[in-house]
């Protein structure tokens, strides 16, 4: 555990030294040749009035004339930031500016980071719809629940590109995923093992959404926010329940004995824990682990310290534990998913993004596992793997398509060599600008 502690504290220091001297972590730098000032003529004045013509008369063209099918906007309020809770728009920046580079490296896609000053979910709402003819697609990040599910729903279906909340969507992909890896490592069905999810946040709230839809049984499942169990007697939840709709729904459909008590209670008997609650590391007890079923699958995913040290969980009889933390072994982090879903679903310019699509990403990034070989320690493919972003992008487009959201027809090799190639090229650039060995907190700016 000390080891743990030190490591964290370690990274945390080397982090803000990294972050100071290199004031960010994402410029901009031309995506077209210029060779002379002549292209200028081309590029800007006069022969940008012709492009800007034509996309007057047909906006459809703004499309193919312009970077908008490769940039998404990455939008927060800062109201829930990580395991740090609501430090605001300019304390957001910082992860923003980390999801933007994710994107840009890991899939290929032009993100921009956009943290506004707008408590209000309406406010959140107008802005999105003000900024929409300048991008692809957008990324929700960082909002409060249950603030976050009524921006999506505002704005999910009303825009003509899609919109996707990462801490919903991607974080219920990646841990489906895992969690399917890990089943297959111990041997268990989805359908049959009984689930234990602490924390009923915005991740949560998705994970048992998509884990219904990917077949577990809510009467095998247990859920536990701050105060307990959830079940059809928690008056605290009934009393609001048109404001927190979703988890009202979920006392409803889980947990029929209203069985009441907390993490122990909700872990005892459980095949599975999967927790993004809060940060630890003494959230989830050691003795709750230790009454769990055999073969314990344990994913303590709160950000940046896991509820429970792997260490620990594994010395009280989990037999696989997961967190999200690229420092510990089976990282289970949306990063996963989202370059490479992004990648795929502009490629083929879908309308939306479904819960079709995120089944589809959590199924490629198994099959990749599969190849790459499972185990209890490497259930997932490492974030850097090329490979898994192809996956992802191919099913994602291939997905839109079957479900006749797609704008443009590709095939899923398309897709996928197209994937690769942006890739690499945009680790190419980063290798040329500041080589492969060069230390991190090393150089100038």
């Amino acid at each position: 555990m000390k080891d743990s502690e030190t490591r964290s504290a370690d990274i945390a220091a080397r982090a803000l030294d990294a972050h100071r001297r290199w004031r960010g972590k994402i410029q901009s730098l031309p995506k077209c040749p210029v060779h002379g000032i002549d292209d200028f003529a081309l590029w800007y004045t006069p022969g940008v009035a012709a492009v800007a013509r034509a996309v007057a008369e047909t906006p459809d063209e703004a499309w193919t004339l312009t970077g908008r099918g490769d940039r998404v906007a990455i939008v927060s309020d800062g109201s829930r930031v990580l395991g740090l809770g609501d430090i605001g728009a300019e304390a957001a920046m910082p992860v923003m500016e980390g999801k933007a580079l994710l994107f840009k490296y890991l899939g290929g896609v032009d993100a921009t980071a956009l943290c506004i000053d707008a408590a209000d979910p309406g406010k959140i709402v107008d802005f999105v719809r003000t900024i929409t003819p300048s991008f692809g697609a957008v990324n929700l990040e960082d909002i409060a629940t249950p603030k976050c599910f009524r921006v999506l729903e505002a704005l999910q279906g009303t825009l003509p590109i899609p919109v996707w909340h990462d801490d919903q969507q991607g974080t219920a992909a990646v841990a489906l995923a895992g969690l399917l890896s890990a089943l297959d490592v111990v041997g268990k069905s989805l359908g049959e093992v009984r689930i234990a999810l602490i924390g009923i946040g915005a991740a949560n709230t998705a994970v048992y959404r998509l884990l219904k839809a990917a077949g577990a049984d809510p009467d095998l499942m247990r859920v536990c926010d701050s105060k307990g169990l959830l079940h059809a007697n928690r008056g605290d939840i009934a009393g609001d329940r048109n404001r927190l709709r979703e988890k009202w729904a979920i006392c409803n459909e889980t947990n029929k004995d209203r069985l009441p008590g907390g993490i122990s209670e909700a872990l005892d008997g459980a095949d599975v824990c999967i927790a993004f609650s809060r940060p630890g590391p003494e959230v989830i007890p050691p003795d709750a682990v230790s009454g769990m079923a055999a073969d314990a699958i344990l994913f303590a995913c709160a950000n940046p310290t896991p509820e429970i040290w792997p260490e620990v969980a594994q010395a009280a009889g989990a037999r696989i534990v997961a967190t999200g933390r690229s420092d510990f072994p089976n990282q289970v982090n949306n990063a996963l998913v989202f370059p490479g879903l992004f990648r795929g679903i502009l490629d083929v310019r879908a309308e939306r993004i479904t819960d079709g699509t995120a089944l589809a990403a959590a199924h490629a990034l198994v099959g990749r596992a599969r190849a790459l070989g499972l185990d209890g320690m490497a259930l997932l493919p490492r974030l850097d793997d090329m490979e898994s972003a192809a996956a992802v992008a191919a099913a994602a487009a291939d997905s839109a398509q079957a479900e006749g959201i797609a704008r443009i027809r590709r095939k899923p090799e398309q897709v996928w060599d197209d994937t690769i190639a942006r890739i690499a090229a945009v680790r190419a650039v980063t290798a040329a600008m500041f080589g492969n060995g060069d230390s991190v907190t090393g150089g100038a700016p």
